[in-house]
């Protein structure tokens, strides 16, 4: 089949629109300008993605995603900021991914292997990881970094300029006002650190051991009375023999916002 069999009839795609091999393109899809998109995607029905962006190979979006448009912050004066999306994600139907702004980087970044489940948001200079989930409806406030493998149940909303460590997961409809640490569970109304994600790191291979060493992290930091700069202080006499301690300690010397606790 030649890409042109692939592009829809109703499609729109700006002339200087990049697109690469064997590229579906649905029905009704415009692709304006600036926009380069890898071999292998997938752009469903009705998406509309602005530029200037860029996207990697082997993505699927599915119909009505918005990828791409200005940044929803009022202080944006028409400046070319960019979005990159890596390969390999999924993006559901009504999903949103904004670019950037000047106040920032002037660029919104998704890596990665993501399933963006139906009517996540991307806010404006955000930079997400590789393999996460976002479930519906959850939310990202602008300048929000989330890392690799966290998991955002449905319907959470985070604060802007909070950070979500690796391997955390946050329950359904969190609204998250600080930094959430690696490997670690918040769930409740308002949340709470609750745990280890232990089921979330045995799916990832980690060990026993390593999952009891993080438990007794989890104890030193939440369950101990001790304030959070001797917590600290305790777990760096730890990370020599763990070192699974590590982004843990390194996310907590640069939280910002605080972390839950």
């Amino acid at each position: 089949m030649s890409d042109t069999e692939l592009i829809h009839l109703t499609a729109i795609i700006s002339a200087d629109a990049e697109l690469a091999e064997n590229i579906e393109v649905g029905p009704y899809t415009v692709i304006e300008s600036g926009v380069r998109i890898g071999a292998g995607s997938k752009i469903g029905a009705h998406c509309f993605i602005k530029g200037p962006t860029t996207i990697g190979q082997n993505n699927h979006f599915y119909p009505f995603s918005s990828i791409g448009d200005d940044p929803q912050d009022k202080k944006y004066a028409g400046e070319a900021t960019r979005l990159e999306i890596g390969s390999g994600n999924t993006v559901r139907e009504y999903c949103t991914i904004n670019r950037g702004t000047t106040q920032d980087e002037g660029l919104t970044r998704v890596g990665d292997n993501n399933w963006l489940m139906a009517y996540t948001h991307i806010a404006h200079d955000c930079h997400v990881g590789n393999d996460i989930i976002m479930a519906n409806g959850a939310s990202l406030a602008g300048h929000v970094h989330v890392h690799d493998y966290a998991i955002l149940s449905a319907f959470t909303a985070i604060h802007q300029f909070c950070r979500i460590g690796a391997y955390s997961f946050i329950g359904a409809y969190g609204g998250i006002s600080k930094d959430v640490p690696p490997y670690i569970v918040t769930f409740g109304q308002p949340p709470e650190a609750r745990s280890i994600n232990s089921e979330g790191l045995r799916r990832h291979n980690f060990s026993s051991e390593q999952i009891r060493s993080l438990k007794e992290a989890y104890r030193i930091l939440y369950r101990s009375d001790l304030r959070l700069v001797e917590a600290r202080v305790q777990l760096g006499e730890l990370v020599t023999e763990k070192p699974e301690l590590a982004i843990l300690i390194e996310f907590l010397d640069k939280s910002e916002r605080g972390i839950f606790r």
